[in-house]
């Protein structure tokens, strides 16, 4: 089992940057992909990005797709999302969730960190 906390999030102008934090507990963070979620308000929770357990594998959204950058340092037992250019549409609560191997779905979560980007 691993347990996740999000960090990082706040309220910025659009065009600007963020980087986002997910520290999980556990030793055994480097055998869980890793997955960045956004929920916008009266939206459903929408995929962002993944990584694979060794960094070699990385999936975007077509919506953030050049300006997002996810990594992870599995020697901290963390998870990053790098966000650049941000929109409005941007704003969202995100989270960050581990998946197991041979795992379909994404079984633990974390409490969320808001995003605000103003116009």
């Amino acid at each position: 089992q691993v347990q996740l906390v999000e960090s990082g999030g706040r309220l910025v102008q659009a065009g600007g940057s963020l980087r986002l934090s997910c520290a999980a507990s556990g030793r055994t963070f480097s055998s869980y992909a890793m997955g960045w979620f956004r929920q916008a308000p009266g939206k459903e929770r929408e995929f962002v990005a993944t990584i694979s357990r060794n960094g070699n594998y990385l999936s975007y959204a077509d919506s953030v797709k050049g300006r997002f950058t996810i990594s992870r340092d599995n020697a901290k037992n963390t998870v990053y999302l790098q966000m650049n250019s941000l929109k409005p549409e941007d704003t969202a609560v995100y989270y960050c969730a581990a998946k197991a191997p041979a795992s379909i779905d994404y079984a633990y979560w974390g409490q969320g960190t808001q995003v605000t980007v103003s116009s």
